[in-house]
């Protein structure tokens, strides 16, 4: 598989537990530390927006704020957000499905960052917080042991950032020979043995 197949099948990941996680579950807590199932959600849905405008090398709008609701979100009653955040996902992956998007640099938002960079760490925070959603709303989540390993990767090599940052909790022991995607996840200061 590419790196592009991989972030399709974060996408697709993610898609999935959103539309598992019906709005009757928006006002319930996760394992991300003071996120709701609706912050959560709305978390993916600005993340699947993010990595479009990434792909696509477009400015961010000077209104946009990643701790507010997705702009495509913000009018819409929470039963739409699944199908809305389906589109924005599916429009994503097919932006970064051509190679050429992972050369040269790109940006989040900020200052230039290799493009290649961006992709695997979206393609890591799309699978960690699938996760979150399906553990908060009681899913079973399914992670292929290569997506696994990439989401591990991934997360090693953005966390020292985040937890400098303040946006990855401490990290969780997890033993070496555990599944990739555990692993993935005590770096990402989840404990996989968790179950709501």
């Amino acid at each position: 598989m590419t790196a592009a197949d991989d972030l399709a099948a974060a996408v697709d990941l993610a898609v999935a537990t959103i539309r598992g996680a019906g709005p009757e579950r928006y006002t319930d807590s996760t394992p991300c530390s003071d996120y709701t199932v609706a912050d959560v959600v709305n978390h993916l849905a600005f993340g699947f927006l993010l990595a479009h405008h990434a792909a696509t090398r477009e400015p961010w709008p000077e209104s946009w704020a990643a701790t507010d609701r997705a702009p495509f979100l913000r009018d819409l009653p929470e039963a739409e957000w699944a199908e809305a955040a389906a589109k924005e996902g599916a429009a994503a992956a097919a932006a970064w499905a051509d190679p050429a998007v992972w050369e040269g640099e790109s940006h989040l938002g900020g200052g230039p960052m290799p493009a290649a960079a961006i992709g695997a760490m979206m393609t890591g925070e799309f699978v960690v917080h699938s996760w979150d959603l399906a553990t908060a709303t009681g899913q079973e989540l399914a992670v292929p042991p290569a997506l696994g390993e990439v989401t591990l990767e991934a997360m090693s090599g953005m966390a020292a950032m985040g937890r400098d940052a303040g946006w990855i909790g401490p990290e969780v022991a997890v033993a070496e020979d555990r599944p990739a995607f555990e692993r993935a996840l005590g770096v990402a200061g989840r404990d996989p043995a968790r179950t709501t």
